[in-house]
């Protein structure tokens, strides 16, 4: 990008200014790495190992597999898996027949599997024991073409097919399907929009290729190759660790050592005896380790590499985990929609803390106002991106992709200022998305579950900033006259119909809510109430 010279940022990107951005496929890039790094560890978990060869050996066993099952290029599987081997296996198995993953939190409900599959129109679901349920419940309303069983063990389930025995039972894939890098989607992401419905982000495979190029410059040679191993704890379906810890783990022949959950003893426990170098984190994740009273005996210093995604971090934590560690956490900022990474503090600029740094190479940005005029430096507006990790569009959704993308900009929605050295600064959200633990969550989703409750007339949702959490969801709710409303019964209801980080934590009964003259609700009025409650706390 020609442009892109004149940017104030440009000036710090030295000979990471230009890169080359390799046109492979997701498979292809796994097989290179197969190839350079052989019996190197690709995998640790729970203290098991995979070798490169070993990894690819089971993603080529599967592909050939769910070929002779007649799994075809471009049909959607569904991917329900809590962190796993079996989900890095399975990841790469579909992009080698060139089918498109789509990512399934193995928590959701229901109604929100329902809700996915309807839309991308899953054809296969691969599912872990804690999404069994919930999927055998959905099968009943949708037909899926083949269940497929992660870990099920001796004993297989009812309905589905072992994964295991389909890995044991056949022979490697000769030749993978040939895929349209530009064109073809490898992964759907789904996001909540601002009506509360998923959309589904089509990331194509030179999309997700060029953010891990893009990420692994963005490092200025801190990262090296066949060296790095990748404390993995954030959820591979969560599109920040699916790019910055694993494919960029492939990518750079790491050793990906991977957690199912992130239990802090056993991460520590393991940190110590693994010596990982590099961890892509959320904000959850360093708050414990700074909050963990014996964190000085497990040695932390091994990591040299840390970023913090999906959420913003506080200065604060920022500043005990690397006096605690001699790490920089280099802050930045993405979204489902760009695969994710745009941002990024590079080692090779200036630290400013509590900013998202530099746009990533090759990415352009720009500060706009409500009459899409470009605003300069220090001025507050809506946050533009373009580059080559930005989404196809959104599925099987013109009318959203239309407004997301225009002119090749993607029109993020979040409120950001920009200094005069290119250096960015995310102020505030253009839509209500309220994030917990670096997940997203749509107050209207949360809203709509709330009015179908029979003792409730209004519901307000807004998210309340929490320093471990980032924030909370707190709802408002006025009863229908005659009624009261029971806590303890709603909350279960809420947990009926919701992913748990989706409940309120806090429930707050009301008379009225505050609106203006033409009756339209001012959440802005009971976010402020909330600051205001804090900053009397903090002054007491």
């Amino acid at each position: 990008m020609q442009s892109l010279k004149s940017r104030p940022w440009f000036k710090f990107y030295k000979e990471n200014a230009s890169i080359q951005l390799p046109e492979i496929s997701l498979y292809q890039m796994l097989a290179q790495s197969a190839d350079e790094y052989q019996s190197k560890t690709a995998i640790i978990f729970e203290d098991e190992t995979l070798s490169y060869l070993q990894l690819k050996d089971k993603v080529d066993r599967l592909a050939e597999a769910w070929r002779n099952l007649g799994f075809q290029k471009g049909q959607r599987i569904g991917l329900m898996l809590a962190n796993h081997p079996d989900y890095i296996v399975s990841y790469y198995a579909a992009h080698a027949l060139g089918l498109t993953v789509v990512q399934i939190n193995p928590m959701y409900t229901p109604r929100e599997l329902l809700q996915i599959v309807n839309d991308a129109q899953v054809a296969y679901i691969v599912a872990d024991p804690l999404a069994k349920k919930t999927i055998l419940e959905v099968n009943g309303l949708y037909h899926f073409k083949r269940l497929i069983a992660s870990q099920c063990g001796s004993e297989p389930w009812d309905g589905f097919t072992s994964l295991d025995e389909m890995i044991q039972e056949s022979d490697p894939i000769d030749v993978p399907v040939s895929v349209d890098v530009n064109e073809d989607v490898a992964v759907i992401q789904y996001t909540g929009g601002t009506s509360g419905k998923m959309k589904g982000a089509m990331l194509t495979h030179s999309n997700l290729v060029a953010n891990v190029v893009q990420s692994f410059t963005m490092y200025g040679g801190k990262m090296l190759k066949g060296e790095e191993t990748v404390l993995t704890a954030t959820p591979l379906y969560h599109v920040y660790a699916m790019t910055s810890a694993m494919n960029l783990g492939i990518y750079i022949g790491a050793k990906i050592l991977l957690f199912r959950k992130f239990e802090i003893n056993d991460v520590l426990e393991k940190t110590k005896k693994y010596q990982p170098t590099f961890f892509p984190g959320v904000p959850k994740m360093y708050n414990a380790f700074v909050n963990h009273p014996k964190i000085e005996q497990f040695g932390l210093s091994c990591l040299k590499i840390c970023s913090s995604g999906s959420a913003p971090l506080p200065v604060e934590i920022i500043k005990r985990f690397e006096q605690l560690t001699g790490a920089t956490i280099g802050e930045g900022f993405g979204l489902s929609e760009a695969s994710p990474s745009t941002h990024r503090n590079p080692p090779f600029g200036i630290r400013k803390v509590g900013s998202i740094g530099i746009p990533m190479p090759e990415t352009d940005c720009m500060i706009i106002d409500d009459s899409n005029n470009e605003l300069g430096p220090k001025s507050v507006g809506e946050l533009l991106i373009k580059g080559p990790q930005i989404m196809k569009g959104y599925w099987n959704n013109e009318a959203d992709t239309h407004t997301a993308l225009q002119n090749g900009w993607l029109y993020t929605g979040d409120l950001a200022m920009m200094d005069d050295e290119g250096y960015f600064y995310i102020v505030g959200r253009k839509k209500e998305m309220i994030i917990v633990g670096g997940f997203n969550i749509y107050p209207q989703e949360i809203e709509g579950v709330l009015y179908e409750h029979p003792d409730i007339q209004e519901a307000a949702v807004v998210g309340i900033p929490h320093e471990e959490h980032g924030e909370l969801v707190k709802a408002y709710v006025v009863p229908k006259t005659g009624r009261e409303i029971d806590l303890d019964e709603l909350r279960g209801y809420c947990y009926s119909k919701l992913t748990p980080y989706k409940v309120p934590k806090v429930i707050d009964v009301r008379g009225s809510l505050p609106r203006n003259t033409v009756g339209k609700l001012l959440k802005r009025l009971l976010v402020k109430e909330e600051l205001e409650k804090g900053e009397q706390n903090n002054a007491n």
